[in-house]
């Protein structure tokens, strides 16, 4: 037997069962990652819940870190499914993506391929096919997508870090839904070779931890040029804008901002459009790599219909959305001109349970607060830091393009919050 084990019955690569979601392993919690070894993630040890989160885990992973990886990087001799039974039967890959070369070159232990939103289309972390990951800290609340194995990983204990990708908040959103520590980069910083969709110019590949030094040693590792030892300015005065949201949530975290830092108002007039903009961006992107799959009858119906609405965005709306790209990307840059970093709420909504994403018609905009600096390519941090009505909230922390190490640098100041310590 192989020793990556397969989340599927034994010659039937294109099913996968419905699987528990319970949190809880032979009666007790996940162990902590620093306990595991390099067999020690067999199924009977692990049982049904770690399925819906890794759907493939590797039982000689060996190396001082512990890693997820998202199921849409590329890996040498597996299957590349972005956790869809639409590409369950795809050809396994023929080399890594880049960032699974880097990990592997510093001898990270890449424990397993990380369930996703499928295709990366979409913000719950809801998957019919391969399961929902539970949500570790609040069992009730959607994990959060598309990165929600990679974020749930982490959470539980399962790995040191875990990579994702990020289009639109794809990152930052199952950080906040699980109360941990999310990057996206600036875009391009960390290589997307082997990533998928192959063709995008909003997303981002980073990395989730459980504190932002987790974070800045995972990005010395995927992104080589990273300076080690930045240190942030004790004196470093920070944009605060307020989005579109829940009032409540919004006082929380701009309170938790003062804290750490000197905060200055300032207003982004054209935010909701850059927002809507991204989203337009999105979608044309996301149907032009994967549309044709809409053919096949095996993506889940949430996915298969947001994939068909974006089948009718024009090559107007389109161009509209580009010059948007160009106006809002420039209005940051002028408000970093003179702060170190822009803070807001990372989710400006609360985040909801999962009787309420599968049962609300229209979504609430969980990612209305992080899409317009996919936009602008600008680097992005969410910081765990409180809850609100018993629900986790994020502080998040904007740089200048290309200084995520000083955007990383700020982070450092902020006191996270840690359910249950």
């Amino acid at each position: 037997m192989s020793n990556r084990q397969r989340w599927c019955p034994a010659g039937k690569k294109s099913e996968v069962s419905h699987i528990s979601n319970e949190l809880t392993i032979d009666g007790g919690e996940y162990p902590a990652s620093r306990n595991l070894t390099s067999a020690s993630m067999t199924c009977a040890g692990y049982g049904p819940s770690v399925r819906s989160i890794l759907v493939r885990k590797f039982d000689d992973a060996q190396g001082e870190l512990t890693v997820a990886i998202k199921d849409c990087l590329d890996q040498a001799g597996e299957v590349t499914t972005s956790s869809s039974r639409a590409l369950a039967d795809a050809d396994p890959a023929k080399e890594d993506s880049e960032v699974v070369r880097l990990l592997s070159d510093a001898r990270c232990a890449i424990i397993g391929r990380a369930n996703m939103h499928e295709l990366a289309y979409g913000v719950t972390g809801i998957n019919g096919w391969t399961g929902t990951p539970t949500n570790p800290k609040y069992p009730a609340l959607v994990p959060g997508g598309s990165s929600s194995g990679s974020a749930v990983a982490v959470a539980a204990g399962l790995a040191d870090f875990a990579i994702g990708t990020d289009t639109g908040g794809s990152i930052r959103v199952p950080a906040t839904c699980c109360g941990i520590v999310g990057l996206k980069p600036t875009f391009g910083r960390v290589s997307r070779i082997g990533a998928h969709p192959t063709v995008s110019s909003l997303d981002c590949v980073g990395p989730f931890a459980r504190d932002v030094a987790m974070i800045e040693r995972a990005m010395a590792i995927i992104a080589p040029d990273w300076n080690v030892g930045v240190w942030a300015s004790v004196d470093a005065r920070v944009a605060w804008f307020s989005p579109p949201g829940d009032d409540a949530i919004i006082a929380a975290v701009r309170a938790k901002a003062q804290a750490a830092f000197d905060l200055v108002e300032v207003e982004f007039p054209s935010f909701e459009a850059a927002s809507n903009a991204g989203l337009t961006i999105i979608g044309r992107e996301s149907w032009n790599a994967c549309g044709h799959l809409t053919e096949t009858g095996l993506v889940g119906r949430d996915v298969h219909d947001r994939l068909l609405a974006s089948s009718k965005i024009t090559d107007s709306q389109l161009e509209d959305a580009e010059a948007e790209r160009f106006r809002f990307g420039q209005a940051v840059d002028v408000i970093l001109q003179d702060h170190a970093a822009i803070a807001l709420p990372a989710m400006s909504c609360p985040v909801p349970s999962l009787l309420e994403a599968s049962s609300q018609t229209a979504p609430a905009p969980m990612t209305l607060a992080c899409r317009p600096f996919n936009l602008s390519g600008h680097p992005a941090i969410a910081l765990p830091i409180g809850e609100v009505d018993g629900r986790p909230i994020s502080l998040q922390l904007v740089g200048r393009r290309g200084d995520d190490e000083s955007l990383c640098a700020l982070a450092r100041r902020v006191t996270l919050f840690n359910k249950g310590e």
